[in-house]
Formats: structure tokens, C-alpha cells, sequence
């Protein structure tokens, strides 16, 4: 069974254009006004190359906006917690510090740890944390 046929009524102009266009090139009538009606149905084929690279780059630079905005904020809350720490612990005296040294670097160890598992299998730590700090009520560790 072949292809439908479509009767259609063009304008002089329109209907002498095509046939001069079909009889310069090897392109038959079916073709070009196939390509026209999938350009026409497909708008995003209609797009030159340079408008689609556009819009996926400015896609990238909101996901990258977005990247940045989130690594600012950890740097932030990290900051803020190592000027706690630095300002709220007291020295350790001189005879106490190999022992604290190697409490230090088991916790350390054990933190890193904890991030690469929490890493490993959960991305949305920060997600929660914007969702309950835009509501008001940041929890705290204990509470999870």
C-alpha cells in the first residue's frame, strides 16, 4: 500500500514557486512539502544549530548558578563552624596533647567516614536542609 494522497489548493505565488524549485533541483513536489509540514509539526528542527546551543548552554549556566550558589553555602556553614570551634575550644594543656591528637584523628577518621557512606548513597542532604531552613525549623543532629 503506498503513501495517502492529499490534495491541496496553493496560492499562484506559493504553486509557482514550487514548481520552479522542482524543476531546478531533483527534489520532487512530495518532498519538499513533506519537509515542510515535519519542519512545521517539528519546531524544535526548525531551530538553527546556533539557537539550540544557546538554549543548552543557558540551561547549563542556570545549573551551574545553581552549583555555585550550593558550594557557597557549604563553605559558609563550614566556615562558621570551624570560627565556633576555634573561638569556643579551650588549648589543650602541653602533657594532653598526643592523647588528643590521636582521639582527634579517630574522630576525623570516623567523620570522613560517615560523609563517604552518607555520600555513597544519599545526595539530598543539602536539599533537606534548604527545605527546613526555608521553613524555620533547621534540626539539629540529634533530632535525625
Amino acid at each position: 500500500m503506498g503513501k495517502p494522497r492529499v490534495n491541496l489548493r496553493l496560492s499562484h505565488k506559493l504553486h509557482a514557486e514550487l514548481e520552479r524549485r522542482t524543476a531546478a533541483s531533483s527534489v520532487t513536489k512530495t518532498e519538499i512539502v513533506e519537509e515542510a509540514l515535519s519542519r512545521f509539526f517539528d519546531p524544535e528542527a526548525n531551530l538553527v544549530l546556533e539557537q539550540r546551543l544557546l538554549r543548552r548552554m543557558d540551561a547549563f549556566d542556570e545549573r551551574q548558578s545553581e552549583i555555585e550558589r550550593d558550594t557557597a553555602l557549604c563553605l559558609e556553614t563550614l566556615a562558621h563552624f570551624v570560627f565556633y570551634w576555634l573561638t569556643r575550644t579551650e588549648p589543650i594543656p602541653e602533657g594532653e596533647r598526643d592523647a588528643a591528637h590521636a582521639l582527634g584523628q579517630r574522630r576525623f577518621d570516623h567523620f570522613i567516614g560517615q560523609v563517604a557512606k552518607k555520600l555513597s548513597y544519599d545526595r539530598g542532604v543539602l536539599a533537606r536542609f534548604l527545605a527546613t531552613s526555608d521553613s524555620g525549623l533547621v534540626s539539629s543532629p540529634e533530632n535525625e
